[in-house]
């Protein structure tokens, strides 16, 4: 009787080690946290949520993988607060990802909510992913920020030269009336009127609280512009294009590199509803190989997905901030991971790097070799922003 209770209890001990190995393993697993601050309601929850897509569709890739982070197996999470596009919400949403889900890292999609991220996280210990591409987010000095996109200024000479070179010179602006538009609306209005232009109609709309633009419209075309300066979100910037044809305009349009060619073509009517257009190379037209096979994964995943380069770059930023977490050798120390992201850029394969990111300048601004859109025929053709940018 006493030896079947010893192999009762044998066999009791042995069933228990085998049920808590797994958890033993899962705890072995870290769980490391990056935030996400950004619009996932209201008029730009459309470009929110491609961010944020795809951000946790590099995060899937890599956990499918295996990573791991000085020595220890990780798994990393995308923690989403949805702000709005509001920048005071963006600055409650940082300080509860810190203090609650203990991130080292945030990504903010929109100036407002990063310039009020930047008031605090180098205290805060958080490195910030800017997505966003005013100057100032670098010229600040903030030494806990790296800016994702180009700079808005490289695309001003482009900008003007093929719309005044294909229209004419005088130009209306309708853009978004977010911090963005109207930092874009300053820098487009100094580049026209440098370049011998004339702006007829200088305004901003409420492209993320509108949903007819009619009125603001019709104003801006009562001063007969050749061309238009539109853009915030890429679906209210479509309804902007539309209703601009619907109203008769015939002249050209500039879009700012928020709104995305191929998105705003859904909403406008159709890529040749918007002829004579210029703007951000749309993603899935983009001809370099590595970008198509990273289309063609997205769309395994999300089909009918429109891949633009919201998606593309929280994508590429993650693999990059995962990267510089292992040449840190942390996953919490801001400071380190901050200071790894440069080579972590230069490291990342094309199949990940598919935009040509090369590297962090002094600034923090990371490089790469932008391009843009033309629409003419109804079809978008590819051209390197210093091509156009050289053109008189």
């Amino acid at each position: 009787m006493k030896l079947k209770r010893r192999e009762i209890l044998a066999a009791t001990l042995a069933l228990s080690g085998l049920a808590l190995s797994p958890a033993a393993m899962a705890q072995s697993e870290e769980i490391v946290k990056i935030g996400y601050s950004g619009p996932l309601s209201g008029g730009a929850a459309f470009y929110g949520k491609n961010v944020l897509d795809g951000m946790k569709f590099a995060a899937d890739e890599i956990n499918a993988k295996g990573f791991d982070v000085a020595g220890k197996k990780v798994k990393f999470e995308i923690i989403a607060l949805d702000d709005q596009y509001n920048p005071s919400q963006t600055a409650i949403n940082a300080q509860r990802l810190v203090q609650e889900d203990k991130v080292s890292v945030i990504l903010v999609p929109h100036s407002g909510g990063i310039f009020a991220v930047q008031t605090r996280n180098e205290q805060q210990k958080l490195l910030l992913l800017a997505y966003s591409s005013l100057p100032e987010i670098t010229e600040r000095g903030n030494k806990l920020t790296i800016e994702l996109p180009p700079n808005i200024t490289d695309y001003m000479a482009p900008f003007v030269n093929y719309e005044m070179g294909k229209f004419g010179k005088k130009a209306a602006i309708a853009v978004t009336d977010s911090d963005y538009g109207k930092a874009w609306q300053k820098a487009f209005k100094a580049a026209w009127e440098k370049a011998g232009g004339q702006i007829v109609s200088d305004g901003t709309l409420s492209y993320n609280k509108s949903a007819d633009f009619y009125s603001g419209v019709s104003r801006a075309l009562a001063a007969k512009p050749d061309v238009m300066l539109i853009g915030g979100p890429s679906e209210p910037t479509g309804l902007v294009a539309k209703q601009a044809r619907e109203l008769g305009f015939k002249g050209g349009f500039a879009v700012i590199d928020q709104a995305k060619l191929d998105e705003v073509s859904k909403v406008s009517g159709g890529m040749a509803s918007l002829d004579g257009s210029i703007g951000v190379l749309p993603t899935m037209l983009d001809p370099r190989a590595e970008t198509q096979a990273f289309v063609k994964r997205v769309q395994k995943t999300y089909p009918d997905r429109i891949v633009g380069s919201e998606i593309g770059i929280a994508y590429v930023a993650v693999y990059a901030v995962a990267d510089a977490m292992k040449l840190a050798g942390t996953d919490s120390d801001a400071t380190a991971i901050r200071s790894k992201m440069d080579a972590a850029f230069k490291e990342l394969p094309p199949s990940v790097n598919f935009y040509g990111y090369t590297n962090v300048d002094a600034g923090g601004h990371a490089l790469m070799d932008g391009r843009v859109g033309v629409v003419e025929d109804g079809k978008v053709h590819e051209v390197k922003i210093v091509d156009l940018a050289a053109k008189k």
